[in-house]
């Protein structure tokens, strides 16, 4: 089986170049350019809303988005507290500038340091190169202990995107490294930890519409290294990941396509069981003035480890009445790899001593309801219901050492989960100079009961309520104020919750001089005790300052 894996393996790389997320725009704009500066930097924050969490709904929208520049919140209590991004703010100009940079330091060794340049070569080539690095050093109060935790993280990211534009296929060549270095709490089995990681893309993608159908395709060499895990060193995990798909019109309204995914998975230095997984999604397309209707399913099975022969749907519907109310509903699931990359994800903590099989959404069903009123404001109203198969969940483990002392990790479950949802959303911006938005999502959990475990335990990290509130106030063209406020509940067990998170945060930035900016932000000013990971705590008040170039 593994020697035809390996065949398999090598055909799908020669079959299949990859499509990665290419520009194709023919003047650098503002929009082309914020798309590949941020395209390697949403993927790196492990925004803690999403932790243990599948994605929510993804209601259609219809309104276009103001474009940001390096403006995405990052929880302050990250890996498990990270650094405070930079505001620099939202801007709107005529041709964009290739250069960005900037550095900044704070209190318990926060670092945050960025760099970007985007070259326009010949033949309208395009090369971006990117390099990320954030971080913290410092002594963090320790949950249920008087000394304090000499606590570390650092991220560094390091990337090459090149896009060469054919007549009518654009070629796409990328390739990325990472390395996360932090330690555990004192009295972990473990106390230092680290994350090696690098992959490479190969693809292509069409841009003419003269031809009969769309198509895109692409080749991902993936590898990943844990370097201290609970009875192993030096875990490898290598994977050839192959998407292709084409889309045809068969009208004017109408279109089918196909989707193919599959990974090919090789472990080293580790008990784990190599495996294939296909993902096939064929689906229809109907689209007018009033209608957008996809009718699809996701068939998924794999090959090793893991063999399961899984369905899903793939339905999603809206309708849009008098140019700005839409009535939307969706029905939709699909297969989650739990490889190592989502593994330092979902918490960087985590622990298995076995072989984690992929989540299955069986089914996320909703019904919402958006509208703009007036022009700015948009209101969504939504509600559901998501069911997951072997959904992740985290909880602490202790064990009896002979030395005596008590040593714990953070130990990795999976469950059947299931939870009713009900959802808000409300934006509104004015111009250049004020923006607003405000959500929230209650849910209800409920975990599938194993012989005598009823599992309730497992929930007591799910979130059963998540709000965001966020402004942007500029109030003259050199100066930009953000405030907001992010709140976690967490489900209650036998009449006990763990303490919410609770992250009030107020930043700004200020252009010195044209394209030098200086930059400024603080989290947690309400100086809460609070954690994202079981055993884990977040900073104090803290805050990280410097300055941000443009050239």
């Amino acid at each position: 089986m593994k020697k035809s894996q390996y065949i398999f393996g090598a055909l799908a790389l020669i079959a299949f170049p990859n499509w990665a997320q290419a520009q194709t725009q023919a003047k650098d704009t503002t929009l082309s350019r914020t798309v590949v500066v941020e395209q390697e930097y949403n993927p790196d924050i492990m925004d803690a809303s999403k932790v243990n969490v599948l994605p929510q709904v993804a209601p259609p929208t219809v309104s276009k988005k103001a474009v940001e520049y390096d403006a995405t919140l990052v929880p302050e209590g990250n890996i498990p507290a990270s650094t405070m991004q930079a505001y620099t703010g939202t801007e709107s100009q005529d041709k964009a500038q290739r250069g960005y940079a900037r550095l900044g330091y704070g209190n318990y060794g926060n670092l945050d340091a960025r760099a970007n340049y985007l070259f326009i070569l010949p033949n309208s080539d395009k090369l971006n190169l990117n390099f990320h690095m954030n971080g913290m050093d410092g002594k963090l109060k320790v949950p249920d202990f008087a000394e304090k935790w000499d606590a570390r993280y650092y991220r560094t990211r390091v990337g090459m995107d090149y896009v060469h534009a054919f007549r009518k296929v654009d070629l796409n060549v990328a390739g990325n490294f990472g390395l996360s270095n932090f330690n555990f709490m004192p009295y972990s089995i473990n106390n230092k930890q680290k994350f090696l990681s690098g992959d490479v893309h190969f693809g292509v993608k069409s841009t003419s519409e003269d031809l009969p159908f769309q198509f895109h395709a692409e080749t991902n060499l993936m590898f990943y290294e844990r370097q201290y895990d609970l009875s192993q060193k030096d875990a490898q995990e290598a994977m050839v990941r192959t998407k292709a798909g084409a889309i045809g019109s068969i009208s004017e309204e109408q279109s089918v396509g196909v989707d193919l995914a599959m990974d090919n998975v090789f472990y080293k230095n580790n008990l784990f069981d190599d495996y294939t997984s296909v993902e096939l999604n064929p689906y229809y397309l109907y689209q007018n003035d009033d209608w957008k209707i996809r009718l699809g399913a996701h068939v998924d099975f794999a090959f090793g480890f893991g063999k399961k022969f899984r369905v899903s749907p793939d339905v999603t519907a809206q309708y849009i009445f008098s140019d700005s109310y839409i009535l939307y509903a969706q029905a939709t699931g699909g297969r989650r790899t739990n490889d190592f990359r989502r593994l330092e994800t979902v918490s960087p903590y985590g622990q298995s001593e076995i072989q984690l099989d992929a989540t299955y959404e069986q089914l996320n069903a909703a019904l919402g309801f958006k509208t703009s009123p007036v022009t700015g404001l948009w209101f969504n109203l939504y509600g559901g219901y998501q069911d997951l198969k072997n959904n992740l969940a985290s909880a602490g483990v202790s064990s009896y050492i002979v030395d005596t002392d008590n040593q714990s990790y953070l130990q990795l479950f999976q469950r059947n989960m299931h939870n009713i949802y009900a959802g808000a959303e409300v934006s509104y911006s004015y111009k250049d100079i004020l923006s607003f938005s405000a959500s929230g999502v209650y849910r209800d959990w409920k975990v599938a009961k194993v012989e005598e475990d009823n599992g309730d335990w497992l929930l007591a990290y799910m979130p059963s309520f998540e709000a965001n509130i966020h402004a942007d106030i500029r109030p003259i063209s050199s100066v930009l104020i953000s405030l907001g406020y992010q709140h976690i509940t967490r489900e209650k067990i036998e009449n006990e919750r763990v303490d919410p998170v609770g992250n009030l945060y107020l930043g700004g930035s200020y252009e010195v001089f044209k394209g030098i900016s200086i930059y400024a932000r603080v989290n947690n000013l309400l100086n809460k005790d609070y954690q994202y990971y079981w055993g884990y705590p977040t900073e104090g008040t803290n805050f990280v300052g410097g300055v941000s170039f443009r050239f």
